[in-house]
C-alpha cells in the first residue's frame, strides 16, 4: 500500500485560530468562489512533500529522522507574510509564509538527508515552507490584493511530524504517522 506523506510542523490552536481570521478576511478576494479554504484544524507548516511511500519506508524514515534531528534545537517561526502563488500547472495556493526562512531551510536540508537515506523521492523544485490557507485551481479568478493584510504570528518549531495525506469529503485528511520532538541543547523557545 502506497502512502502520500509530507513532513511538517504542527500549528498550535491559538496560532491556527488567528490564521483562520486572516483566511476569513482573504475570502473577499476570491471573486469567483474558486478557493477551497482549509479548515484551521488542518493547518500545519509544510516542510517537505514526499513521493508515495510504503509502510516499510515509514519505519525507515522515522529511524533516519530520529538520528538526523537529535541535535536540532527548537526555534520560533515568524509567520508574517501572505502570498498567492502557483504550485504546479493545476494548483495555486494562498499561504502564510515566513520572512525569515533560514532556520526552516536548515531544517529542510536535514529532512532532505533523511529522505535520501531512506531512498524516497521528494518534491523540491520551487517549494517554499508554508501554511496553506486556501487552494485554487490554476485557472481561477482570485483577485490578488495589492496590499495584503498585516500578518504577525509566531509558531513554535518544536516537533517535526510525518503526516499521511488522504482525500476526504471536505478536503484532505491528515494523519500523523510519527512525530519527533526537537529538544537538543538549550533551545530558543
Amino acid at each position: 500500500m502506497d502512502i502520500r506523506a509530507f513532513f511538517a510542523l504542527p500549528i498550535p490552536e491559538r496560532v491556527a485560530r488567528a490564521l483562520a481570521d486572516y483566511s476569513d478576511a482573504l475570502c473577499e478576494y476570491d471573486r469567483g468562489l474558486d478557493a477551497t479554504w482549509v479548515d484551521s484544524s488542518s493547518y500545519h507548516l509544510t516542510l517537505c512533500f514526499l513521493d508515495e511511500i510504503s509502510l516499510d519506508q515509514v519505519q525507515q524514515l522515522e529511524q533516519e529522522a530520529r538520528k538526523v534531528l537529535c541535535d536540532v534545537s527548537p526555534f520560533r517561526v515568524p509567520l508574517d507574510t501572505l502570498d498567492y502563488y502557483p504550485v504546479n500547472p493545476q494548483l495555486s495556493l494562498v499561504a502564510a509564509l515566513t520572512s525569515e526562512p533560514a532556520p526552516l531551510a536548515d531544517l529542510q536540508q536535514k529532512l532532505a538527508k533523511v529522505v535520501e537515506r531512506a531512498g524516497v523521492g521528494y518534491h523540491e523544485r520551487g517549494f517554499r515552507p508554508h501554511v496553506t490557507l486556501g487552494r485554487l485551481p490554476a485557472d481561477n479568478r482570485f483577485n490578488v490584493p495589492e496590499t495584503w493584510p498585516d500578518l504577525s504570528e509566531t509558531a513554535p518549531a518544536d516537533t517535526v511530524v510525518l503526516f499521511q495525506s488522504r482525500p476526504g469529503e471536505r478536503g484532505s485528511v491528515y494523519t500523523p504517522l510519527f512525530d519527533i520532538p526537537l529538544s537538543a541543547g538549550a533551545g530558543s523557545l
